[in-house]
């Protein structure tokens, strides 16, 4: 492994210098890190293992910073011997939270780090190295001369020999080179940037919410007869399914007590007041602990704005995932969870967010690679997909669809991708499961090659144990042959939506790309500062605004071609409500 993991604290920048023969500027400073330390008041710095208070390691770092050393090298140390006596390395989280430390104080170094660059590529300007992808042999010099050499050219990204030859066998060096190493730098400075966040109005709505839960609160206890704790799963189960007998049979846990699951709850809603208000108390409870009440501990004191970390190798089928906060999960499909997203708002008053969201670009994807014609000619001509799909299954003139078919059109149209089921259509509308099953059978008999696409994905899953996107992302599936037929089943929906979820993740990486490339290339006041799944939010300075609204559309339309066109809807506002 590395020999600066056997180098004592007192050696660390001389016997740089004698050992490697490289000058001062040419160097790489060898941080260790401690997994379990707390990056944001002490820092392990060299095997000794000697813990230093944040003073300390700040002025050990501006040293580095004063001797214009380039770049850190952060290495977790061993934490335990495994049962034959190998040290082993559990830096996974540490170093990550020591990448945004060090980015965060000292934005001059460029970080390194010693592990896989798919766990830390969202922070950017980290190149990365993996010591098992190195000679034993390797000198510190060899390491220090490829990683700084790429540092001082401005590439974010070294990755070793082998990595680069396992991708390129995968067909995915391109992937890897041309997209995600070139996103590093929009992700970062998008994490940098952050967005302003309305706390006076977050409080307000938090104050609103309280109202609206007790009275939830009272209107249950009301209907059973009887005060309980609503958070208790045991106690609302005996309730609702002991006390109240709602069903004959209540679904049960393995350990025997009542279900009160989501998915259990949801389907007895339609017929029960009560529980319907049990699924609306959990949901505005948690929208007011883990957004209305927690978004406002999460600006940073600082900046005074939001900063999220975006993650690329989380998502499994290559999309992005937000963490500390999480924007991607804000609800919107009520009216309540829509109020979070009006606490977004622009820098100052000189600015405003502009949304631009791809329309219905995973039916688009699907359309094109099953090749089905009827859903390409409609997309062609701009028609309203769910309208035509509602006037094929039901069989009606398009302009006789009524408002409902047009709805139960479009919830079949997403289920698909997901592989939905009559239980799972009859739990979302008011269709019966009958009633479901006979609206999805007539929905493949009017789409045959989409089924036939679905069934080829499968198939092909089941030959090579994996499946693609557009662009050559592999989603391995280790259970297509599984003998459970439920586990089956769940690689099965995961071998059709796969390539259609990760090539719209691919296609808008390749477009935050392009747009990033625009904005900078016309010296652009413009932030991009968001994204969430197909959606684009910017801090758009007033007077570029056409000429941002033009940029980005065309950008996006255009970061990859298929047999449908790819439609940009944009939205302009004093918040990312009235954007959206």
């Amino acid at each position: 492994m590395f020999r600066t993991r056997r180098l004592r604290k007192s050696e660390g920048i001389r016997r740089l210098v004698r050992e490697t023969k490289l000058s001062v500027d040419d160097l790489i400073y060898p941080l260790f890190v401690e997994e379990g330390t707390n990056i944001e008041t002490e820092i392990v710095s060299m095997p000794g293992i000697k813990r230093f208070s944040l003073d300390r390691i700040s002025k050990e770092l501006e040293e580095v910073v004063s001797l214009k050393i380039p770049a850190v090298l952060l290495f977790g140390i061993p934490s335990k011997k495994d049962d034959v006596g190998t040290e082993t390395w559990n830096d996974t989280g540490i170093i990550q939270q020591a990448i945004r430390f060090i980015k965060k104080n000292y934005p001059s170094l460029y970080v390194i780090s010693d592990v896989c660059f798919c766990e830390y590529t969202s922070h950017g300007h980290c190149g990365v190295i993996h010591g098992k992808d190195v000679d034993n042999d390797a000198t510190l010099a060899n390491i220090a001369k490829q990683v700084v050499s790429h540092a001082k050219a401005g590439v974010d990204m070294v990755a070793p020999s082998g990595m680069i030859t396992e991708l390129a066998a995968a067909g995915n060096e391109s992937l890897f080179v041309d997209m995600e190493a070139p996103l590093l730098r929009v992700l970062a400075g998008m994490e940098l940037e952050g967005i302003n966040l309305d706390v006076a109005f977050l409080n307000e709505l938090s104050v609103t919410l309280d109202k609206d839960i007790l009275q939830l609160e009272k209107d249950i206890y009301e209907a059973a007869g009887e005060t309980f704790n609503i958070a208790s799963p045991k106690q609302l189960g005996d309730i609702l399914f002991g006390k109240m007998q709602l069903v004959e049979k209540p679904k049960k846990t393995k350990t025997g007590q009542y279900s009160t699951a989501e998915d259990v709850l949801s389907y007895l809603a339609k017929e029960h007041k009560i529980i319907a208000d049990i699924l609306a108390y959990r949901g505005l409870a948690k929208l007011k602990s883990t957004y209305v009440d927690a978004l406002p501990l999460q600006v940073s004191a600082q900046t005074g704005r939001v900063h999220t970390d975006y993650m690329q190798t989380v998502a499994a089928t290559g999309r992005l995932s937000s963490n500390n906060p999480n924007l991607q999960n804000i609800p919107i499909r009520t009216e309540r969870g829509k109020q979070i997203r009006k606490a977004f708002i622009p820098r100052d008053q000189e600015h405003l967010l502009l949304a631009a969201d791809y329309s219905q670009i995973e039916l688009r994807i699907i359309a094109a690679l099953s090749e089905e014609d009827n859903m390409i000619a409609a997309f062609k001509e701009g028609a309203d997909i769910h309208a035509a799909t509602a006037a094929k299954v039901f069989n009606v003139p398009l302009e006789s669809v009524s408002r409902e078919q047009r709805s139960h059109a479009k919830t079949v149209n997403f289920g698909i991708i997901y592989g939905v089921s009559a239980f799972g259509l009859s739990n979302q509308t008011d269709l019966s499961r009958a009633e479901s099953k006979a609206l999805i059978d007539t929905y493949y008999e009017s789409y045959p090659k989409l089924k036939a696409y679905m069934n080829s994905q499968v198939n092909f899953a089941r030959e090579n144990g994996y499946v693609e996107t557009v662009l050559g992302r592999r989603r391995y599936l280790k259970d297509i042959n599984a003998n459970n037929a439920i586990v089956r089943g769940a690689a099965e929906r995961n071998a059709v939506n796969a390539p259609i979820q990760g090539s719209a993740a691919d296609i808008i990486k390749l477009a935050m790309i392009a747009v990033q490339k625009a904005l900078d290339d016309q010296k652009l006041r413009t932030k991009m500062l968001l994204q969430v799944h197909d959606e684009l939010v910017f801090d758009v300075y007033k007077p570029e605004l056409e000429q941002v609204k033009a940029l980005v559309k065309s950008a996006m339309e255009n970061a990859f071609t298929l047999t449908v066109p790819l439609d940009v809807e944009l939205g302009v506002g004093e918040n990312w409500l009235e954007a959206h």
